[in-house]
């Protein structure tokens, strides 16, 4: 999920309350909070604290809730998730760490600590672009057989040849998830089991429907909808993301579009390419009352 900001940069719960509404109401079956998409590089720990447990608050377990928590630190991660407060969560997303490129050794060793530290099930998250480093297809088996509350992998290194290995070679029970919008009706086909998204931000029923579409063998009809999201898709990641995402949910009337600093909005250009393709997907909008924030 994005994390909605006011104008001055501090975060808008009332607007998140609305973010988790709409995702919920499109039919999704588990959000992230605070993964890269909801700039959490960019919030103190008191902030993650405070929409950590607003966002709970509001899901009150109508779906499954996932936090992200990661670092280059091992020790610095380890100590997140001793201190975070896991009512109403169900797991935790962690990206793999960035900036020190680790040996795969290194990786192992990092992901084994906070197996051991972890009261959740752990999800890997290999995001190669932003981290520096790729967890292989063998550190990636050896972490699921090891650790029996590694449950899974957001994959999003776009190397098909590695995730043929790890779908192979994989505990039957290890979920390979999807990271990267574009690809996930290909790797569902390949034994995947869904998505954590960006599009699905803005758009949670055609997400939603096609991943299930795809789960149910029906690809003829889950190409469709995936034919119909790729300008969509393109658009939200042109200028980075969520930039992008932040400028369509401004047009559903959702929240704004303020982000944090390195990040910025799209140019003017974009953002008028991407009213247009977001009113062709979503013609009926439908305004939402607002949560009031604690």
């Amino acid at each position: 999920m994005i994390t909605p900001f006011q104008e001055d940069g501090q975060v808008d719960y009332n607007a998140l309350g609305m973010v988790i509404d709409h995702i919920i109401d499109g039919g999704v079956e588990y959000l992230v909070s605070l993964g890269t998409t909801g700039e959490s590089a960019t919030l103190s720990n008191d902030e993650r604290k405070k929409v950590w447990a607003f966002t709970a608050g509001v899901v009150n377990g109508r779906v499954g809730l996932m936090a992200g928590i990661g670092g280059n630190n091992t020790l610095e991660v380890v100590e997140q998730i001793n201190q975070f407060y896991t009512t109403g969560y169900d797991a935790i997303l962690s990206a793999s760490p960035h900036y020190n490129k680790p040996t795969q050794e290194g990786i192992y060793q990092h992901y084994k600590a906070l197996s051991k530290a972890s009261p959740l099930p752990l999800v890997l998250y290999n995001v190669p672009s932003r981290t520096g480093s790729n967890i292989n297809a063998d550190t990636i088996v050896r972490l699921a057989r090891d650790f029996k509350n590694i449950i899974g992998i957001k994959e999003a290194g776009g190397n098909f040849d590695q995730i043929n290995q790890v779908m192979r070679d994989k505990p039957a029970d290890f979920m390979m998830i999807s990271g990267d919008d574009p690809v996930t009706l290909p790797m569902v086909a390949l034994g995947g089991v869904g998505v954590i998204s960006v599009v699905g931000n803005t758009l949670p029923r055609q997400t939603s429907d096609m991943v299930r579409l795809c789960l149910a063998g029906d690809f003829k009809a889950a190409q469709k909808i995936h034919s119909e999201l790729i300008d969509f898709t393109r658009l939200m990641f042109v200028e980075g993301s969520p930039a992008g995402t932040k400028t369509a949910m401004k047009h559903l009337g959702i929240c704004g579009d303020t982000l944090r600093l390195p990040l910025v909005q799209v140019s003017s250009v974009t953002a008028a390419k991407i009213v247009k393709e977001t009113a062709k997907l979503v013609p009926h909008l439908k305004r939402r009352s607002p949560h009031l924030s604690a």
